[in-house]
């Protein structure tokens, strides 16, 4: 029987058909994922979980390249793909909304702090993981690992090659600066 770490280290080394296996092993758990991802956006977005994993699956595809070491790292990046898709759609539906494909910003920081619709605060929420990411792209990672992908600290720590105690500060203080960031 295949493991999913050995079919990570066939995906990685350019087996045929490894990224495939991998895939149907592991369904499940990114459907899981992509259940956990939509329902913190179900109300804006059209995506289903099953649609959402196959979006997935083409991105993760189409890279060439595979460079996931275990499944912490494959689900941690799956999980950062499925933000993505998610933030793309959203960008993709405000453009159309606002005449066209060209976004556009705002520098009213106070109009910005009272948004209440649901697709403005996950965009903003994006805005501040990019902002955060230029300061410490480590606290990324970890966000993205332990909300998006609902790693484990001991997960999380293992992927990221540092320990649980570590991944525990990173979470608190990515929370502190993402809701200082998020504060009207």
């Amino acid at each position: 029987m295949e493991t999913v770490d050995g079919l990570i280290a066939a995906a990685r080394a350019g087996a045929p058909g490894a990224v495939d296996r991998l895939f149907s092993l592991t369904y499940a758990e990114l459907r899981a994922l992509a259940h956990r991802r939509l329902r913190r956006s179900a109300s804006i977005t059209v995506l289903d979980t099953t649609v959402l994993v196959h979006e997935c699956y083409l991105r993760l595809a189409k890279l060439g390249s595979f460079t996931s070491v275990d499944r912490a790292f494959f689900l941690g990046y799956a999980a950062r793909a499925m933000r993505s898709i998610v933030i793309d759609l959203l960008r993709q539906r405000a453009a159309e909304r606002h005449g066209g494909d060209a976004l556009r910003v705002t520098l009213d920081h106070e109009r910005i702090g009272d948004s209440t619709e649901p697709e403005g605060q996950l965009l903003r929420v994006n805005d501040a993981l990019e902002e955060l990411g230029r300061l410490d792209p480590r606290l990324v990672q970890v966000v993205e690992l332990k909300y998006f992908g609902g790693l484990t600290f001991q997960e999380l720590a293992d992927c990221l090659g540092i320990t649980e105690r570590t991944a525990r500060r990173d979470w608190q203080k990515a929370r502190l600066l993402l809701h200082a960031s998020l504060s009207p």
